[in-house]
């Protein structure tokens, strides 16, 4: 217990730097541009300003890999979009794109809903909805307890939304210190930033809703995860999975690629050799927990012999599209 809380007070402190650094951080826009440097070739896909310096967002187009550094450590090139899609035509990430383009005309789980089909595992996603509700903690230590043997860390996607952000720091600090111990590989998914529900049909519900702003819903949420120590993935996981052609045509221009799920447990979806898997971590989903547990328990056995594997949801989407 001393060794986890040293290590969380860590983290807090860490945290602390990593917001200050950040917390000011201004001209947030869409900015594509080819960055090189002598080892690598990666796609800026933002660009802001923090403490008078100029930083970068990037991709790698292969991996699926994004860090944040400064730009003057690189040589760019400014691009548009459309110089994107054909000079990385070739790349898992152009090609992720396509094929959740292809997807589009779906009013819920547009996107890509599944990776790794020829391997024994699932590829886990964790939906953080805002929620009054603590953190389902139970989800990520099962996680750890059930793989810290064979797969350490233990690979999982989380869609985060800002509202949920805002309203739950102590249960952010607590994941970002399973990280810092090496008990969970987290990929951080953009969520939206308001995640409104209404009492409208789908189609005029969640980020289809009259009057929604999206570049509040996908950059200011962004930005929240950078001041709250987080790298943002190249990933988007649209709310209630519902989604129309238009909308998935513009989170794409923003650099993102739609994710689905071909099995949600709260909804009875059964899980196959490579699905991925969605549950609700934010309180609001007991059955879907209930039966990611039960899940854990009936492979447990496969899990053992590394019959039956979590998958990291970049490296999932890299073999899917390489």
């Amino acid at each position: 217990m001393l060794k986890l809380n040293a290590l969380f007070m860590f983290v807090l402190l860490n945290t602390c730097l990593y917001a200050q650094k950040f917390e000011s951080l201004s001209r947030y826009k869409v900015n594509y541009a080819l960055v090189k440097d002598a080892a690598a070739q990666w796609l800026a896909i933002r660009s802001f300003t923090a403490q008078g310096e100029k930083y970068l967002l990037m991709v790698h187009p292969q991996t699926l890999d994004t860090r944040i550094d400064l730009a003057n450590n690189y040589t760019t090139s400014s691009l548009k979009w459309s110089n994107v899609l054909a000079i990385f035509k070739n790349t898992a990430y152009v090609k992720a794109l396509e094929a959740a383009a292809a997807k589009d005309v779906q009013l819920q789980n547009a996107g890509i809903d599944h990776a790794f089909p020829n391997e024994k595992g699932i590829t886990l996603t964790i939906d953080l909805c805002p929620s009054h509700k603590a953190l389902e903690r139970i989800i990520f230590q099962s996680v750890f307890d059930e793989f810290k043997k064979i797969e350490q860390p233990a690979p999982l996607a989380i869609s985060v939304s800002g509202k949920w952000m805002l309203k739950h720091e102590d249960d952010l600090n607590w994941l970002k210190s399973l990280v810092a111990q090496k008990e969970l590989n987290i990929t951080w998914v953009n969520h939206s930033y308001n995640h409104e529900v209404n009492q409208l049909p789908l189609a005029e519900n969640f980020l289809l809703a009259p009057g929604t702003n999206l570049d509040v819903e996908v950059l200011e949420n962004e930005k929240l995860m950078l001041k709250n120590g987080l790298t943002p993935s190249v990933c988007f996981r649209f709310p209630g999975l519902v989604s129309d052609k238009a909308i998935v045509d513009k989170i794409e221009a923003y650099g993102l690629i739609p994710i689905g799920s071909d099995a949600w447990l709260a909804k009875g979806q059964q899980p196959n050799a490579g699905s991925i898997v969605l549950i609700l971590g934010n309180g609001n989903e007991e059955i879907g927990v209930k039966d990611f547990i039960q899940l854990l328990r009936t492979k447990q056995a496969d899990v053992n012999r590394k019959q039956w594997l979590l998958f990291d949801l970049r490296q999932g989407l890299e073999k899917e599209f390489e």
